[in-house]
């Protein structure tokens, strides 16, 4: 299916690009995110109309992520879990309790598919670089530090 894409997509196409992509992934995610719109004749000369407005949007929100990239950014974030005295973690920290400890210390906006964790869900002690994708052009750089509460 063509699309014409409504904002960035990373690893896809830019403002206003018009894509092939597979129907399943245009139907069940580009379209209803109101990411993308069908590739027709008539959305086509609508996008042409309305491209100064949605490049406008698109700033906005590239500068509402820029702003909040430049508060979290080096951010030095806590979290006690339950451990062994090996310093292995009874259960692990996700990219959901990550998202939560950020929102609660006054990061309202990172949600938990927006944090990147390279080696996957934590399960031990230590300090680990985590990085926040806040924007397709806009990635934060977080440090955390897990530490381990005698069970």
């Amino acid at each position: 299916m063509q699309v014409i894409l409504l904002e960035k997509v990373y690893n896809l196409g830019n403002l206003g690009d018009v894509v092939r992509v597979r129907d399943g992934y245009a139907r069940n995610y580009l379209i209803p995110q109101k990411i993308a719109r069908r590739a027709t004749d008539a959305a086509l000369k609508e996008f042409e109309a309305r491209r100064a407005e949605l490049e406008r949007q698109q700033a906005e929100k590239l500068a509402a992520a820029q702003s909040l990239a430049d508060r979290i950014h080096g951010y030095a974030l806590v979290i006690s879990q339950k451990a062994g005295v090996d310093g292995r973690l009874f259960g692990s920290v996700t990219n959901m309790d990550v998202a939560r400890a950020l929102q609660s210390a006054g990061f309202d906006d990172v949600h938990k598919g927006q944090v990147r964790m390279p080696d996957g869900a934590i399960k031990a002690v230590g300090e680990f670089p985590l990085q926040v994708v806040l924007h397709a052009d806009v990635v934060a750089d977080v440090t955390l530090t897990v530490q381990g509460e005698m069970a």
